[in-house]
């Protein structure tokens, strides 16, 4: 289950394309809590802190408490703006959830298992047709990634989502049984058997 990240943050009193550039001259990032049904809170964070999160890789599935004046609020990082240029984070958008609230995050595949493939140990490559996968699942439990594996996976063998076992209370949001990965044959093999399909056809 992903960890709960914990940000001090401080609300905002001025708004502004013009208080937002000065407080990034600060080090802060403008951002704004919202949802569950209460009004929008604009707040700063700190911005090496916020970068800190973002190199976890999992700040955009993950329960995020923001401390403010001595008030947790438990959120999920909906959207984070990033300079074109300068690719620092300019604005950040959290959305409040309750311990109980299912939501809705896009998890990472992970492979495991990959010694244990007939198809990969012979130099199949595993082509992933999604790195990632929507689930939705309680605000409390938030897988950290979705395991699949690929053992007894041969080349040209698909794999689809109803191989993998998802944990208690979490399901996928598209509701059809889509494919994660697929094993190719690698070129070597490809030509090989060409050229046996060519002999078979001569004889």
């Amino acid at each position: 289950m992903s960890d709960v990240l914990t940000l001090a943050a401080e609300a905002r009193d001025r708004a502004g394309k013009g208080a937002s550039r000065a407080m990034r001259r600060e080090g802060r990032v403008p951002a704004v809590i919202y949802g569950n049904k209460e009004a929008a809170l604009p707040v700063h964070v700190e911005e090496k802190r916020l970068m800190k999160l973002l190199n976890t890789g999992h700040f955009m599935n993950s329960v995020i408490e923001l401390e403010i004046d001595g008030k947790t609020h438990r959120t999920l990082a909906r959207d984070v703006q990033f300079h074109p240029v300068t690719d620092r984070p300019i604005h950040v958008d959290f959305f409040r959830v309750s311990a109980d609230s299912l939501v809705t995050v896009n998890v990472p595949v992970r492979f495991e298992n990959e010694d244990k493939s007939p198809g990969l140990k012979r130099g199949g490559v595993l082509n992933v047709v999604r790195h990632d996968i929507e689930l939705k699942c309680p605000a409390n439990a938030i897988p950290d990634d979705v395991v699949v594996d690929v053992s007894g996976f041969d080349v040209g063998d698909s794999i689809h989502i109803s191989a993998v076992t998802l944990p208690a209370n979490v399901s996928t949001v598209i509701d059809r049984d889509f494919t994660i990965a697929t094993i190719a044959a690698p070129s070597g093999l490809k030509s090989q058997e060409a050229a046996a399909e060519e002999a078979a056809q001569e004889g």
